[in-house]
């Protein structure tokens, strides 16, 4: 493999990514050629925000060829274009062989959720202190335990887990790779409806349960039907306020709402958006996320 490595105007990176993908690139990445360094900015939105921008001021564009020669005569078409006078080559270089899924699986190490509750890929051996055990490895769909959000509402379930052998129906909605809904089967609850509008997410949910030996039901969102005593859902605060009344409306007399997904800033705009059905509080925080949780009175 080798690599052609060009440095361009924020305003070619999409038409160069483009051409790239035209003449048979196996892959183009975007990265800030002032990364490093006192000039360097940040480009990611947050939820809410507009999106982020294609590139930087100061972009440099990376694709991918089988060859040196594929890549040679890529740089040759591309710069014979009348738009690209401000798209330079920087280097030409071979890429050094990968073992791709060894590196990706150093990149996932267990996770505690608890002291006793630790979230284990299947190439890694548990924690000797670890008494309750999820096994998961990264996919298609969101939750691997990683991320703050799913770790707080993680650490929510644990916390209640004395509780959930009485959960005898829980909702995960937008459940993503079903981690939520294992984490409550693997306390106790029962009668798990996971769901989610991306089908990917459907079939990630239900594989994973099936390697955890739990059982749910993983389907599209119109299967959340009735009321639950726990309704979960880690979603983004955007979508999460408009999902106000149907979410509420699931949560059953006693029974617990959990969110998140929610940065600290976002918390009165929930709390204004759940009011006139739940009292939300912030109940759990980590690394600028919140998770918001509310009971509905019995």
């Amino acid at each position: 493999m080798h690599e052609l490595v060009l440095i361009c105007r924020e305003d070619d990176v999409e038409t160069v990514s483009d051409a790239l993908m035209e003449v048979e690139s196996l892959a183009v990445s975007v990265e800030d050629a002032d990364a490093d360094t006192a000039s360097e900015k940040a480009l990611f939105g947050e939820p809410g925000m507009p999106a982020p921008k294609a590139g930087w001021e100061r972009s440099v564009v990376k694709a991918l060829f089988a060859s040196e020669a594929e890549a040679t005569e890529a740089a040759t078409l591309l710069l014979a274009q009348d738009w690209a006078q401000d798209v330079h080559v920087q280097t030409i270089q071979a890429v050094e062989e990968q073992d791709w899924v060894r590196l990706t699986q150093s990149q996932f190490a267990p996770v505690e959720i608890t002291p006793e509750f630790w979230i284990v890929p299947s190439w890694h051996e548990a924690p000797a202190q670890a008494t309750r055990i999820m096994r998961l490895d990264p996919g298609l769909a969101f939750g691997t335990g990683t991320h703050p959000t799913t770790r707080m509402c993680l650490r929510w379930i644990a916390r209640h887990g004395a509780e959930a052998a009485g959960w005898d129906r829980v909702l995960d909605y937008g459940c993503g790779s079903g981690i939520l809904a294992i984490g409550a089967a693997l306390h106790g609850a029962k009668n798990i409806d996971a769901v989610d509008i991306d089908p990917a997410a459907i079939i990630s949910s239900q594989a994973n349960a099936e390697a955890n030996q739990v059982s749910l039901r993983a389907a599209l969102p119109d299967a959340a039907q009735g009321d639950y005593p726990v309704v979960l859902a880690n979603i983004l605060a955007t979508p999460l306020k408009l999902l106000a009344p149907l979410l509420c409306a699931h949560v059953r007399a006693g029974g617990h709402l959990v969110l998140a997904g929610i940065l600290e800033r976002q918390a009165q705009e929930l709390k204004d958006a759940y009011a006139p059905w739940l009292a939300l509080e912030v109940s759990d925080s980590e690394e600028g996320w919140i998770l918001m949780t509310a009971r509905r009175p019995a």
